[in-house]
């Protein structure tokens, strides 16, 4: 079972109001509640949004969905919060709509003990709102983060910092990335992505200069798949990575036959061989490798130039790494 809450918040009585934290809280959960096949995945997330003063969330709603997520035992109970977030010497805050001066706020030392206490295998955090980097930090001692075993945090910003939104309703930065990432930007050959890939995937879209940075914190053995995405190359045209090259450092033997195309004038050459549609089969395979950084061709610029010229290819250090998974059975 894969729980998770899903809160929107752009309705403030006292706070300024937001436009754009119900659209990314409705993204997100769309994306989440199933993969790209259509399997279900997050089945039903539960959706809070505040529009206006009619569907306003209090704190009390706010701090009883967030303890009723973390109970019970399931796989993954995930929190997304989209909306005003507070600071103080006293620690971080999740402001609900009734908020009128930011510390009387959700605690996030409240939902991190509920969290805490949890049975589930994973609890996951992601808060797209100002400040929600000092989740999970000591009070009084940002040096160190008391997180539990199965935990992961990821926020849109650092302790100091705001999250910006996208302006007239249009996803927020952060979230606009999320969304991203879980549609399959950040999916491994597999199709998995993982909270490590999803971090991986917006820290390097802001780039080291930005002015919102995220905040990724984890005390997990291994990263759970948050969503099975399209693979990038099909599954068992990878499980044949290791039928091709059985050995480390391999060089697979190219030769003419393997490429289909060609000049009028290598069709007119004798000297070079007819396609054969084994090989080309074959080759059609190697080429996917290549298109993915598995393999490259040895002492050539393009597969073409190594079949044509009787070259070879080799696969790279990522494609020895998933060679390893195949031969070993682990994917």
């Amino acid at each position: 079972m894969r729980k998770a809450l899903i809160v929107g918040i752009d309705y403030y009585h006292d706070f300024t109001s937001l436009s754009g934290c119900v659209n990314d809280a409705d993204a997100v959960a769309s994306v989440l509640s199933r993969h790209a096949d259509g399997t279900s995945n997050f089945t039903k997330p539960k959706v809070l949004t505040a529009t206006s003063v009619q569907n306003s969330i209090n704190r009390k709603t706010l701090r009883e969905s967030i303890e009723g997520l973390f109970k019970d035992d399931p796989e993954i109970a995930l929190l997304y919060f989209a909306g005003h977030g507070y600071v103080d010497e006293t620690g971080g805050f999740l402001c609900a709509s009734d908020c009128q001066d930011g510390n009387d706020g959700l605690a996030l030392s409240d939902i991190m003990t509920f969290a805490r206490s949890s049975k589930a295998t994973n609890k996951i955090i992601i808060l797209d709102s100002c400040h929600g980097g000092i989740v999970g930090d000591r009070a009084g001692d940002d040096s160190v983060a008391e997180i539990s075993k199965g935990m992961t945090l990821l926020t849109a910003s650092t302790k100091d910092q705001y999250a910006f939104e996208g302006g007239n309703g249009a996803p927020g930065v952060f979230t606009n990335l999320l969304v991203d990432a879980l549609n399959g930007a950040a999916a491994n050959l597999v199709g998995d992505v993982t909270p490590g890939s999803v971090y991986a995937h917006i820290d390097q879209s802001l780039g080291p200069w930005g002015v919102q940075r995220p905040v990724f914190k984890t005390n997990v053995k291994s990263f759970v798949s948050l969503r099975k995405a399209t693979p990038p190359i099909p599954h068992e045209q990878l499980l044949q990575l290791a039928v091709h090259f059985p050995e480390p450092r391999f060089q697979f033997q190219l030769d003419p036959a393997f490429e289909p195309e060609r000049s009028q004038e290598q069709l007119d050459n004798p000297d070079i061989p007819a396609p054969d549609p084994a090989k080309k089969a074959i080759f059609k395979v190697l080429q996917n490798y290549a298109r993915v950084n598995l393999v490259r061709p040895v002492d050539a610029p393009h597969m073409w130039h190594a079949a044509m010229e009787s070259k070879s290819c080799e696969l790279t250090v990522l494609g020895e790494h998933y060679r390893r998974l195949v031969a070993d059975e682990l994917i």
